[in-house]
């Protein structure tokens, strides 16, 4: 399948090849992070390791992780490896937890970052001649300013139309012919929903690619945003610490997401034990910048679950493939001791008839045990059907989950339009429990 690719160079490389790059930009970053970076020269002391001591790119594994809480306590420039006067963008997540984690880029990180998103942009079916519009929130948030600069360097117009207001999204979209979509994928439901509700039909649109992420979203859920906006919908990954999107990205193959490799050093592992797993493993996702200036990551735990595939893919590229990520170690819901992830229910709820794309997931805790009530919309024929054939519908879908995740939930069947509704990332889960 011969497709465009952005950057050969890089994206076809035999493994020998990249793998020897990888270990000569490894050794450079972990050099400059040691001299500059107090947190990192503290940490490799602590276990009597050197730079010097990383000859191979198995030696990675001897390094200690990176996580959140490291950036919390260097906040809000402590991790930076280069003075400020050479740091020409800053970028923080929301804070929603305390302090916001603050990440920089020097002019030569701005420059990678578009690259790297024009890669995936490229992969993804975008080219010079499209309008691409941009319904993620400008602002703090990496999202927006990254795929507006990769959309740039790939010669596409941008329309940095930012997140919400549906309805000038969607004559945006009419008027100025807008031939791509960036948001999160449940948003790109909610335009959907609008469109319906309007009464316009997606085939007098000039959509033809989505490039959706900020959220887990499923192979079901893809399905449905192609068939009701008449799109190819296109998955991408990435995180403001590592450097926002652009880690990795779907080609139009669709069979996992292309990693960055010349930029980033991916591995798999235990979020228990954090030892590294095999090749094809399921695990958390740890990443390693080894070409950031301003602001270098070493052996990040993204919390991120998921798995990597190193098959060259049809499309040519050689580089490693991420699946969709299934969840968070951090977050993945316990249920009785099972492990959840609400993709897994999205994938049962899609599949049947009459329930919609909006659902919420509700834990609480009665007496010592845990309870997991699902709030599912549905159709109106469905809600204001009587009540024995309502009780039937309910009945399957608690038995398809059960069967899915192991564990009994219970179901609650809600009206179209009544579980909120966000522009940015689905608000999909509710703990109550007092853990």
């Amino acid at each position: 399948m011969q497709m465009k690719i952005w950057d050969p160079q890089h994206e076809t490389m035999l493994r020998e090849d990249l793998e020897q790059l990888q270990l000569e930009r490894l050794q450079a970053t972990l050099n400059r992070a040691y001299k500059n970076v107090t947190c990192y020269r503290t940490k490799f002391n602590s276990q009597g390791i050197n730079p010097e001591d990383v000859s191979t790119l198995a030696d990675l594994s001897k390094l200690p992780f990176t996580t959140k809480e490291d950036l919390r306590l260097n906040y809000p420039y402590g991790m930076f490896a280069v003075p400020l006067r050479e740091v020409v963008r800053i970028h923080s997540s929301s804070g929603t937890t305390g302090k916001p984690t603050v990440v920089g880029y020097t002019k030569n990180d701005l420059r990678m970052w578009s690259s790297l998103v024009a890669r995936f942009m490229t992969a993804a079916g975008v080219t010079p001649d499209d309008v691409v519009q941009i319904a993620f929130g400008y602002g703090m948030f990496t999202g927006a300013f990254g795929l507006h600069y990769g959309s740039e360097t790939i010669g596409a117009a941008v329309i940095p139309m930012s997140g919400g207001n549906t309805d000038k999204q969607i004559m945006i979209m009419q008027d100025y012919r807008s031939s791509a979509l960036v948001c999160t994928p449940s948003y790109a439901i909610t335009i959907a929903d609008r469109l319906d509700s309007l009464g316009i039909d997606p085939k007098t649109l000039s959509l033809k690619v989505g490039l959706f992420g900020g959220e887990p979203w499923s192979e079901a859920m893809r399905r449905e945003i192609e068939t009701r906006l008449m799109i190819s919908a296109t998955d991408n990954y990435g995180l403001s610490e590592i450097i926002g999107p652009g880690v990795a990205g779907e080609c139009q193959c669709k069979c996992g997401m292309h990693i960055s490799e010349d930029a980033f050093i991916a591995e798999i592992i235990d979020p228990e034990t954090c030892q590294v797993l095999p090749p094809g493993s399921v695990g958390e996702l740890v990443l390693t910048t080894i070409t950031k200036e301003a602001f270098p990551m070493i052996r990040y735990r993204t919390r991120d679950i998921t798995c990597l595939e190193y098959e060259t893919c049809q499309c040519g590229r050689t580089t490693a493939r991420m699946k969709k990520t299934m969840g968070r170690s951090d977050d993945m819901l316990i249920i009785k001791g099972v492990n959840v992830f609400p993709s897994q229910i999205e994938e049962v709820l899609i599949a049947i008839e009459g329930c919609q794309s909006h659902y919420q997931l509700i834990i609480d805790r009665k007496g010592a045990l845990d309870v997991l009530e699902v709030c599912i919309e549905v159709t109106e024929n469905i809600f204001y059907d009587e009540m024995k054939l309502q009780r039937a519908f309910l009945e399957n879908i608690e038995r398809k989950i059960d069967s899915v995740l192991g564990v009994g939930v219970v179901v609650k069947l809600v009206e179209p339009n009544s579980i909120p509704r966000h522009e940015g990332k689905a608000a999909r889960v509710i703990d109550r429990r007092k853990l």
